[in-house]
């Protein structure tokens, strides 16, 4: 059988297992990657507001099946034992708050929900991502979600067939609709990153249109990040930027500076897309004594019964799945019964309020702190780690620095975000594949980070 040749990998490739393999292709090999990127497209398919797994839940079960599967074939260990640590802490106080918790049953679908999310989805992307190449295109198709719902976004606010907003249907939610608010903002913040990671540091490889195209995607994604009306997305997203041109070196972060505040003046400026609306609402969050927001009122009013149910049982919490239940218990008389939603095909509907909306508030109530402080130990080891192999990389010319970045905004948006959201909808399971690529860069061995 005749052998095809291959050129010889690079010298500075760094690991025994850095071999050459074909930039753009080898599509045969990767097939492991398929319930990965089709847990990141489909949860912009609708499937109703039941609560119930949505077709990306059910992808990221396809993808932890995948990867047990390959362990059991390949004989492989599965992870390394400073990984195995970082990605299991958190099981400690989901478990312990679950079985404290006043009635066990009940929390067993939250033991569930947390295990996949925060568990078992990071875990089954760091071993499914071999090398750069499949970080790319898990983080590529972040890309491709984030343009066709922010292009949805965008008409939606032209045309005025968004989500309710001020007496107008302009609020743009893509194909989540007006029942899952951030799930549009989520998305295409995901998205922007991503294209902005490759646009500061190309792949060596790529085609020559990949960084210009990459760079008009991530500054075109603000108009429907800016439509979403999403405060906490807001600043989130901004927290990430700075902190990625912080990493890039001093002139390029100065260059980027000035392109997106030209792009936010033409933007908001030139054709004054929402202008007064995002102003006031970006005024909104500091007014809490005059004349505040009925949405952030009620925010501030779910934080303190957060802080109540904490106080009550500070160790392990209430339970999981205890929020709804001790809310009213805790509140303030000024909290209302729910939020109201309506437009983007949506008749008028009253939303109960059902957490905190904030994450570390809610672990904080449900599991005491013990499980906040294992999951905030975990996150921290991700997001220091993925910062100390960035750096290291760019001192010594890596040529997956694009991957360092984009794993490194990723999860500073998400700790950030995590402020003013907690988990909940469609988009839920994207928030364990973000923990997962950023797992990857920080925990994964220097051969399979290098082999790019």
């Amino acid at each position: 059988m005749a052998a095809v040749l291959t050129p010889p990998a690079p010298s500075t490739a760094a690991g025994p297992r850095a071999v050459s393999r074909p930039p753009w292709g080898g599509w045969r090999s990767r097939w492991p990657l398929l319930p990965l990127v089709a847990t990141v497209l489909l949860p912009a398919l609708p499937h109703g507001t039941s609560g119930g797994g949505g077709p990306a839940d059910v992808a990221s079960g396809v993808a932890v099946l995948v990867c047990v599967g390959r362990l059991l074939y390949l004989r492989r260990r599965p992870l390394s034992a400073t990984a195995a640590l970082v990605l299991g802490l958190p099981v400690v106080g989901f478990a312990l708050a679950t079985v404290t918790a006043a009635d066990p049953a009940a929390a067993l679908p939250g033991l569930v929900r947390y295990l996949q999310v925060f568990v078992l989805v990071p875990i089954a992307v760091c071993l499914l991502l071999q090398d750069a190449h499949g970080f790319r295109i898990v983080a590529g198709s972040l890309v491709v979600l984030a343009v066709v719902q922010g292009v949805t976004g965008v008409h939606q606010y032209v045309t005025g067939t968004g989500a309710s907003y001020m007496g107008e249907d302009i609020r743009a939610v893509g194909t989540f609709g007006p029942s899952d608010i951030m799930g549009m903002a989520t998305v295409v913040a995901y998205g922007l990153l991503a294209a902005a990671a490759c646009a500061l540091r190309t792949p060596r490889n790529a085609p020559a249109w990949l960084r210009p195209c990459a760079a008009v995607l991530a500054v075109a994604l603000i108009v429907p990040l800016t439509l979403s009306f999403s405060r906490g997305v807001w600043i989130a997203t901004a927290a990430a930027v700075l902190v990625v041109l912080a990493l890039t070196g001093r002139r390029q972060a100065l260059t980027s500076l000035a392109v997106l505040g030209a792009a936010g003046v033409v933007v908001v400026g030139g054709f004054g897309i929402g202008s007064e609306m995002i102003a006031d609402r970006a005024a909104s969050v500091t007014r809490v004594t005059s004349t505040p927001d009925r949405s952030v009122s009620d925010r501030y009013a779910m934080w303190s019964a957060a802080g109540a149910m904490w106080r009550e049982r500070p160790a392990a919490g209430v339970g999981l799945k205890g929020f709804p239940a001790h809310r009213d218990g805790h509140a303030s008389i000024g909290l209302s019964s729910g939020s109201d939603t309506a437009g983007a095909g949506q008749e008028f509907r009253r939303q109960a309020l059902l957490s905190p909306h904030n994450m570390y508030l809610l672990v904080l109530s449900e599991q005491g702190l013990i499980g906040l402080t294992a999951l905030l130990g975990s996150w921290a080891a991700i997001l220091a780690g993925a910062v100390r192999r960035l750096c290291v990389a760019r001192s010594r010319g890596h040529v997956a620095v694009d991957c360092g970045l984009a794993a490194v905004a990723l999860m500073t948006w998400q700790s950030v975000n995590f402020l003013y959201a907690d988990i909940g909808g469609p988009t839920t399971v994207l928030s364990g594949v973000v923990l997962g690529l950023a797992a990857w860069w920080a925990l994964s061995g220097p051969d399979r980070v290098s082999a790019a």
